[in-house]
């Protein structure tokens, strides 16, 4: 998928918890140890957040050498939610990281902030950080709130990701704390421990990082501006609303303050250009009330106003005035450079940098999501532009299938069957041919495929005669294609049965050199990784020996496709538990496979649960390279494993890509009768990835 680069995937417990400005600091935190960082949103915010400026690309690849892709506009997103296309959403999303590849060493990814408007965002960030196998962060800023109140939100929010035990999930940063709130945390709480769940960072409210420019504020009140001065650079850290006398407000005449009286108080702003000559820099004067001031006033001011002074107006009164400015969002202007370096620094002053570090140097093995998996048999599948024989091409499903992957990329597919009879299936399900789709029709072609087939197939006395009836057989018709090498690979079974596809595949196309034996396996698209099933599809039950090479094969396929091969030996009982022949079995093939390949990491027996469960791994087998962790399952027999993964996949609604066939000399996959398009689809494109290995 992507080298080696990692992805943090910040998370917010609610709105108003500062989740850029964390992001900001976290990228500078990183920066500071001399790793390459990025910054990615891979959505945009949603619309309650349109005073929150996006961070422009531009502005983070100026400063990290590193362009993020462009977010995914938000409605483009909801209206693909709305659809049920979550999956080719984070399809569309996984493409996108593909530009990070080999450029960045972190990439932070800025998650979706809740809101009562979109309450699907917090699925949604999860769906994003599982699709990215990133690790998460979570964001809270509890305040001034108890310790249980914070901690059950920061709980609830964690089961998204699998709950605080998740290793995927790394742990918190608590923003914007009360001063005193900071080392009590650390000390008080029990939720954080340096082994699962750690406290991250305890960042307290620093005031003067709140302190917007006076021009931020007269843009948000949309005010009129009497006099410029410095109203770039001058800073409001203090509101005053003065209605008071002149000595009783010369108190609050002070550095930072933003001064806000009625026009018509001609002393109010005599006192605040008096306080300005004496170098009292006054974030500014705000005049309020549906009139001007008096223009004798504002020119005895002068020297005040040359001195920097801004002056602005507007035509609220003086308490709507500050209430509305009290209503402001602590949200950064990307134009506001010297408040955002102050933020970044300060935010990276309080976030355990160097712990985030040393994980980076953790090695990690990716975890395939169903997104990333089929994104990556689509790309793969384009870069090798195989050609795909259909047999069943008259079939809908198939002739939709075969559509796509034409319009894609994925294949160069070739459908037998008529092509007027095609074009009509094709037309009657809304899904136009692309003109460079490959028909062959049958009839037209089957004469020069029987001299071939009476070679083949001499040592069991076949004639012309008998070997034409043979090819009115599609399927038989397609797999010589193949056994002659004009086509990279065959997929069928949409309307025939596995042993329709496997026949002549064993019978034209035979094994490939060193193997024994055909076997099969499926991609199991679980909801948080894809692992492999073997066999499933092929062997009713395999002694000792044919076990193992399932074994090897199936780890073979599994690296082939980017999974990282950790074999478990399923049976019903765990190691030494049980004793029955069906035991030993799997037992002697376990140790088959160890002294032929002692470099793989595989255990048995095992329980499934054993196998596949955490925490059961660690109870019933802690020793094992492989409980808790596997990703691939070989089952002992047919019976076992047809079973198990049409029950997992019709009980937990998973997509199942399958079977797919080991061992022949070229690549034949079958389908599943009740396949859908993208199953075929899908299928197509392992087939061209196979066919990339085959030589001659």
């Amino acid at each position: 998928m992507r080298n080696s680069v990692r992805f943090f995937f910040v998370a917010p417990s609610e709105i108003g918890v500062g989740l850029t400005s964390v992001c900001l600091g976290l990228m500078r935190a990183l920066e500071r140890l001399g790793l390459r960082i990025s910054l990615w949103s891979p959505i945009q915010q949603p619309s309650f957040l349109l005073h929150q400026p996006e961070v422009p690309i531009n502005w983070i690849e100026a400063r990290t050498g590193i362009r993020p892709p462009a977010s995914i506009p938000l409605s483009r997103a909801e209206s693909m939610l709305a659809a049920g296309h979550v999956e080719e959403l984070m399809k569309e999303i996984i493409g996108l990281d593909q530009q990070f590849s080999s450029k960045a060493e972190i990439v932070v990814i800025e998650g979706l902030v809740p809101g009562q408007t979109s309450p699907y965002t917090s699925q949604l960030n999860a769906h994003m950080a599982k699709a990215l196998d990133a690790e998460i962060i979570l964001v809270s800023a509890p305040g001034n709130s108890p310790f249980d109140e914070f901690e059950d939100q920061i709980k609830i929010l964690a089961r998204l990701y699998g709950g605080l035990s998740s290793p995927t999930l790394l742990g918190c940063i608590l923003n914007r704390l009360a001063p005193d709130m900071v080392s009590s945390v650390k000390r008080e709480s029990s939720m954080f421990d340096e082994e699962t769940f750690r406290l991250l960072g305890a960042i307290p409210v620093l005031p003067d990082l709140l302190a917007p420019r006076t021009m931020d504020v007269g843009q948000f009140l949309g005010a009129k501006v009497l006099h410029k001065g410095e109203i770039a650079r001058r800073r409001v850290r203090h509101v005053a609303l003065c209605a008071r006398t002149v000595p009783n407000m010369i108190s609050v005449l002070k550095a930072g303050t933003l001064v806000v009286t009625p026009a018509d108080r001609g002393d109010v702003i005599l006192a605040t250009a008096m306080s300005a000559l004496n170098g009292i820099p006054v974030a500014g004067l705000l005049l309020t009330g549906d009139f001007e001031p008096d223009s004798r006033i504002l020119d005895f001011c002068g020297k005040a106003l040359t001195a920097g002074l801004p002056v602005l107006s507007v035509s609220l009164d003086s308490y709507d005035t500050a209430t509305r400015i009290g209503t402001m969002p602590t949200s950064i202007p990307m134009d506001d450079e010297e408040r955002l370096e102050t933020v970044m620094n300060a935010i990276a002053d309080h976030v355990d940098a160097m712990w985030l570090k040393a994980r980076c140097k953790t090695e990690r093995q990716p975890q395939f999501s169903p997104a990333a998996f089929r994104y990556l048999l689509t790309q793969k599948s384009r870069q090798v532009k195989k050609r795909i024989v259909l047999p069943e091409g008259n079939e809908p499903r198939t002739i939709q299938a075969a559509a796509l992957c034409q319009k894609q990329g994925i294949a160069h597919c070739v459908l037998l069957g008529n092509a007027n009879d095609i074009a009509g299936v094709a037309e009657a399900y809304a899904s136009p041919l692309p003109s460079d789709i490959e028909i062959m029709d049958p009839v037209d072609i089957r004469d020069r495929y029987v001299q071939a087939l009476v070679e083949l197939r001499k040592h069991k006395g076949i004639t012309k005669t008998l070997a034409y009836e043979t090819l009115e057989d599609n399927v038989v018709l397609g797999t010589m294609m193949l056994a002659l090498g004009e086509v990279d690979g065959l997929v069928s079974g949409a309307v025939h049965t596995t042993a329709n596809i496997l026949q002549p595949a064993f019978q034209l196309i035979r094994t490939a050199p060193g193997v024994n034996r055909v076997s099969s396996v499926f991609f199991m698209c679980l909801p948080d990784q894809v692992v492999v099933y073997g066999d499933c599809a092929v062997n009713p039950d395999p002694h000792p020996e044919e076990l193992a090479e399932i074994a090897i094969q199936s780890a073979d396929t599994a690296e082939a496709f980017g999974i990282c091969p950790r074999v478990a030996m399923i049976s019903y009982s765990t190691g030494a538990s049980g004793a029955h022949k069906d035991v030993d079995k799997v037992q002697e093939a376990t140790r088959l496979v160890r002294v032929k390949c002692p470099d793989l990491l595989i255990d048995g027996p095992l329980q499934y649960d054993t196998a596949a469960v955490e925490t059961v791994g660690r109870q019933k087998a802690p020793d094992s390279p492989v409980a808790g962790r596997a990703t691939v399952f070989i089952f002992p027999d047919l019976n076992t494993g047809n079973t198990t993964y049409k029950a997992v996949q019709r009980s937990a609604n998973v997509v199942s890509i399958g079977p797919i066939l080991q061992g022949l000399r070229r690549p034949m996959n079958d389908l599943s009768r009740g396949a859908l398009v993208d199953d075929i689809v899908y299928t197509i494109a392992v087939t061209a990835i196979q066919a990339q290995g085959v030589k001659g």
